[in-house]
């Protein structure tokens, strides 16, 4: 059985001050098998970040039902680490306190939280970093404490909405590499959410593609790339295919974007 099954989900948001309402995803069905790594990609406005905060249970479906080891979400739960693009850590809280902060809201005992912040401290590569404060480290190192803080859980799904955007070319292209190593060694089952097609070729197993809104299901192309992957990977003629091909798939949707744009305006 599939680890993550989202079955007919579909979202309308009620209109503002009586006006139309919005439809932000027409139901969508997505199979997630344990250890899987998408990624969700599409048009600016098409219902991503809407799909994934659904599956982490911090909004509600209109229609349909997400069931995660055949138990509906219908709640947040530390089954789903959620990493988010602007940097949510606690700043009056240090690397290890933040890294701490979910073990100790399910009462793990105080020995095994530091061991366990020691190790995913040390997994991200911010040895060194424990007793620093939010404000006093770069963006890149606050997700690797956003990311660390979330697998410390010992999540079932990883669940990542364009956690890199925020960041510099060259400090995005090194938080790749990093989880993509650390999917590579723990196998944690991950949806993350794109608009950067390099990014979602290199960092799956399978890159969904959704239309513009209403968002649906558009394409799901497995790219059959090897692992380990290094950044080398980018530069071969099965990624450039790849890319052409998803940025075929995206250009039609920004294009209905743009063309409704027009015709409203």
């Amino acid at each position: 059985m599939s680890e993550l099954v989202v079955d007919g989900v579909g979202r309308t948001f009620a209109g503002v001050r009586g006006g139309a309402p919005t439809v932000a995803l027409t139901p969508i069905a997505l199979e997630v098998a344990d250890n899987d790594f998408i990624t969700i990609l599409g048009p600016s406005g098409c219902g991503k970040s809407t799909l994934l905060r659904i599956v982490a249970g911090l909004d509600r479906p209109t229609v349909g039902r997400v069931l995660l080891d055949g138990v509906e979400v219908s709640e947040p739960g530390a089954d789903r680490g959620m990493v988010f693009q602007s940097y949510t850590l606690f700043p009056w809280l240090t690397v290890e306190q933040n890294v701490r902060f979910g073990l100790n809201e399910t009462g793990v005992p105080a020995v095994e939280q530091a061991r366990m912040a020691r190790h995913w401290i040390h997994k991200v590569g911010l040895d060194g970093f424990e007793r620093h404060y939010p404000r006093m480290l770069s963006g890149g190192m606050q997700q690797r404490t956003a990311i660390a803080r979330a697998l410390a859980n010992r999540p079932k799904i990883l669940l990542l909405d364009e956690p890199f955007g925020a960041l510099d070319h060259q400090t995005r292209g090194l938080m790749q590499e990093l989880l993509l190593a650390l999917w590579e060694n723990e196998k944690t089952t991950v949806l993350f959410v794109t608009h950067d097609i390099e990014e979602a070729i290199f960092m799956a197993g399978r890159v969904v593609v959704m239309s513009a809104r209403p968002g649906r299901l558009k394409a799901d192309v497995a790219v059959p790339l090897a692992h380990p992957r290094h950044y080398t990977v980018k530069t071969t003629p099965a990624f450039s295919d790849l890319k052409a091909r998803l940025t075929e798939e995206i250009r039609a949707e920004a294009l209905k974007v743009e063309g409704a744009g027009i015709a409203t305006a």
